[in-house]
């Protein structure tokens, strides 16, 4: 009897796992909230951005965090976070709110990459060069700009 519930439990995590790689992404967002149809113009032109993006005042770390997301991460995701069509998503999204993906995880993509299961830009490289104290500086440039944003 044991061998087919174990049977049953693994054809449900299974199912599952190709529900989530099957499944369909979001379109990228004008604002952060707000979607519209993949290729629109950029909700910010000055940027490109996909997301409008508010910039908050900023702690001395997040402005630290601000110059190392520039660096490291701004070419996929845009300067403000707000993502770059085709490149990268935008991180003020309520997919990144430190409930759903937690700083560690952050920290985890940056040295591991990550497979593309919320969007379909593609796979995150792992992004060398980068020590953990600039990831932590990082998450607080992303966290105060999501919180700037109604993100939390």
């Amino acid at each position: 009897m044991n061998k087919w519930i174990a049977a049953a439990v693994a054809a449900a995590v299974l199912a599952g796992g190709a529900w989530w790689v099957m499944r369909p992404d979001p379109a990228p967002l004008t604002t952060a909230g707000q979607g519209t149809r993949p290729g629109a113009a950029p909700a910010n032109p000055e940027t490109g951005e996909t997301v409008a993006v508010t910039l908050p005042e900023m702690s001395d770390q997040a402005k630290r965090g601000q110059q190392y997301f520039q660096a490291a991460c701004a070419r996929c995701h845009g300067p403000n976070a707000g993502g770059l069509e085709g490149k990268g998503p935008p991180l003020v999204h309520p997919y990144y709110r430190p409930a759903h993906h937690a700083d560690a995880a952050i920290m985890l993509a940056v040295r591991r990459g990550v497979q593309s299961h919320h969007w379909r830009y593609g796979n995150m490289p792992v992004i060398e060069g980068i020590t953990d104290g600039e990831i932590t500086d990082i998450i607080a440039f992303i966290r105060a700009v999501q919180a700037a944003n109604g993100i939390m």
